[in-house]
């Protein structure tokens, strides 16, 4: 009998907790050694690493995943995510645009490895260029 959650819930409930803002119950589907591949940038490694990351972007953005769709390989180590990113851009990240509240929509998309019922590894993709385009103008 296993006791880990199938591929698909394990990536639901992630970005459930997302949604929620429920940072405790996000980080608690990690791997404490979850690889965090970000989106046109370098690789992460472990649980408190991806909590900086998540406390800055918190800071920066709000966002809300809609439209998830969720798929996963037959024996539920892999799986991957599309969806759409709809968000405000609350404080100026470092390199990008001045950031004064302009909200933005975008499709994005992730893949997953999935050990024990918690995210291994999450790889973030979505068009940097069509976020500039949406919040620079």
């Amino acid at each position: 009998m296993r006791d880990e959650m199938p591929a698909k819930e394990t990536i639901r409930a992630y970005y459930d907790a997302f949604n929620r803002q429920d940072m405790e119950a996000f980080f608690d589907l990690l791997h404490d050694d979850v690889v965090h591949d970000i989106n046109q940038g370098g690789r992460q490694v472990g649980k408190d690493a991806f909590r900086t990351f998540m406390e800055h972007m918190n800071r920066s953005y709000r966002e809300t995943l809609t439209d998830i769709v969720i798929m996963a390989n037959d024996d539920g180590t892999r799986g991957a995510a599309e969806f759409i990113v709809n968000g405000q851009y609350l404080a100026t990240d470092e390199g990008l645009p001045e950031a004064n509240g302009q909200t933005y929509v975008l499709p994005a998309g992730a893949f997953f490895e999935i050990r024990d019922g918690k995210v291994a590894r999450i790889s973030n993709t979505y068009n940097l260029n069509d976020w500039i385009a949406q919040v620079g103008a």
